[in-house]
């Protein structure tokens, strides 16, 4: 019988072909009228780190969509071991911007999925929607806390942001097109190259990754500020200088000091020395 320090540990990233393994999302409701889960004021709380993109996003359209008066946010801290990641306060560690658990003083997210469910036995991963009325998990599957995020508080919302929608009826096939090679080739594809561990894995990924940033480059290289229909959609929050620099809501929740620390700190397979680099400044080059 595992020892409850030991239950959930990290075992690893890698495939035994040394290829970066991406864990399938456990939880997968969404908030919605009529739903399992109604779109309360106060009722929900979210989880993020701010090293994390996929959590990152969750972030960008909680401001664009003007949602932060309808749930609050706690921030891992940046380091991450065996156990997962950590708030701010465990083992006395904190790190500027990082949080306590603001719901329950939780020591870890591991902390939060077993309260969800005792017998999780997946990495413990962000973001997460958390239901503080029903005490569980909604969702900790990144794009489709973006999708529902999108529509399910308008009925409350200010019309100028009620009126924001990122995933429009017109253009979803084109974006849903686009969504699918950019997950896989530059979302994920920059994991599958970052953590592969053999040559092999780390060239069949890294290829695949220029490639479809070299597409990314044409389809912006007549000019147009977003990839699809002339505004901004799902398909723009990603990671684009022009995005950070013209949208606060890019700009005000990207923190380089806590993406460093993780991942040159975190990882110790791809840096075992645990040094964090100095710079860059500025962190991005004006456009």
């Amino acid at each position: 019988m595992s020892t409850p320090e030991e239950k959930g540990k990290i075992t690893g990233w890698a495939s035994n072909d040394g290829s970066f393994k991406r864990q399938t999302s456990s939880f997968r409701d969404v908030i919605e009228k009529g739903g399992k889960f109604e779109p309360e004021k106060g009722r929900y709380h979210l989880y993020v780190s701010l090293a994390c993109p996929w959590a990152h996003r969750t972030l960008i359209v909680r401001k664009l969509k003007g949602l932060e008066e309808f749930f609050d946010v706690s921030v891992v801290h940046p380091h991450m071991d065996d156990l997962g990641w950590r708030f701010n306060g465990t083992s006395n560690e904190t790190f500027p911007a990082a949080t306590a658990d603001k719901v329950y003083g939780l020591d870890r997210i591991r902390d939060l999925y077993f309260k969800a469910d005792p017998e999780y036995k997946a990495r413990f991963t962000v973001p997460v929607i958390w239901d503080k009325k029903n005490e569980t998990i909604v969702s900790n599957e990144s794009s489709e806390i973006i999708r529902f995020l999108n529509d399910a508080f308008d009925g409350s919302l200010a019309k100028e942001k009620a009126d924001l929608d990122f995933y429009p009826q017109d253009l979803r096939k084109e974006i849903d097109d686009i969504n699918s090679w950019v997950y896989n080739q530059i979302n994920n594809g920059v994991y599958k190259a970052g953590f592969a561990t053999t040559q092999e894995a780390y060239e069949n990924a890294v290829k695949p990754l220029g490639e479809a940033m070299q597409r990314v480059e044409k389809v912006l290289s007549d000019g147009r500020d977003f990839l699809v229909g002339g505004k901004l959609t799902e398909a723009d929050i990603r990671w684009l200088k022009n995005l950070y620099w013209n949208y606060p809501a890019f700009k005000e929740t990207t923190d380089f000091a806590h993406i460093k620390e993780h991942y040159y700190w975190s990882h110790v397979q791809i840096n075992p020395t645990r040094i964090v680099p100095l710079g860059p400044v500025p962190n991005v080059e004006s456009l």
